[in-house]
């Protein structure tokens, strides 16, 4: 930075403060003034202004970014009715996406309730399950389901909405579970492949398709799939709401 006082002065680690020293005869308030600098603070103002900032300081606990509001919501697909609880929009973090129903699962949700035999008899895995509103209509038709997500508040009104819907006098699978996943979590995939040794026939996803995701979700698909040996299918369901 140079202040104009003459030819550039040569810079060092602060040319600020050499080009000041080089201006002759003029007092530390007077070339304050000058310079439009701060006049330098007793230690009685240096600790007052500490105080105020330490004041003015707001520290926000963890569950100020997240809602927890949840509503009752009623869902129809085909001749089934789902009850869960979600919100009606995210919370405040980004990681929270899945405390909503987005477009993608209802649309995959429409398209398993028309064709039903995909599901019968079969063994499903959910990727990025949400508040399980794709895993609980397949709990209708398949014999075992696992309903994955890596967020931990997620999890928790996931295994609400499995309580619900085991709880009500609607036919429900008892292979209806839930389990934490982080995609490309190599640890996290072979536990849930050992309390499931005979692998899953369909690996599902909706509205899961983040771009900076992308190579952690593939890989975890992949590990599913040659669990299988080819017996295993992925069905991925994604709604672009880009502006064309």
């Amino acid at each position: 930075m140079f202040l104009g006082l003459g030819p550039p002065p040569r810079l060092t680690r602060s040319p600020v403060l050499k080009t000041v020293s080089e201006m002759p005869h003029k007092g530390s308030a007077e070339l304050a003034c000058h310079l439009r600098l701060p006049l330098p603070l007793s230690g009685h103002e240096r600790k007052m202004q500490k105080e105020d900032e330490a004041d003015d300081t707001l520290f926000l606990d963890e569950s100020f970014f997240v809602n927890r509001d949840y509503d009752l919501t009623t869902f129809t697909f085909g001749s089934h009715v789902l009850n869960l609880f979600c919100l009606r929009s995210a919370s405040t973090d980004y990681d929270l996406t899945g405390q909503l129903v987005w477009p993608g699962a209802v649309l995959l949700n429409n398209y398993l309730s028309k064709n039903a035999e995909i599901l019968e008899g079969h063994s499903v895995i959910e990727l990025g399950s949400g508040v399980g509103i794709t895993g609980i209509l397949c709990s209708r038709f398949c014999r075992e389901v696992v309903l994955t997500d890596h967020n931990e508040d997620v999890l928790e009104i996931m295994k609400k909405n499995i309580e619900i819907h085991l709880s009500s006098s609607e036919p429900s699978s008892p292979g209806l579970t839930a389990e934490k996943l982080e995609w490309g979590n190599s640890v996290q995939i072979s536990e849930i492949l050992q309390k499931h040794p005979g692998g899953f026939d369909l690996v599902l996803g909706a509205d899961i398709y983040i771009l900076s995701s992308i190579p952690l979700l593939f890989n975890t698909v992949e590990k599913l799939l040659h669990f299988q040996e080819g017996k295993c299918r992925f069905i991925l369901a994604y709604v672009s709401r880009a502006k064309r």
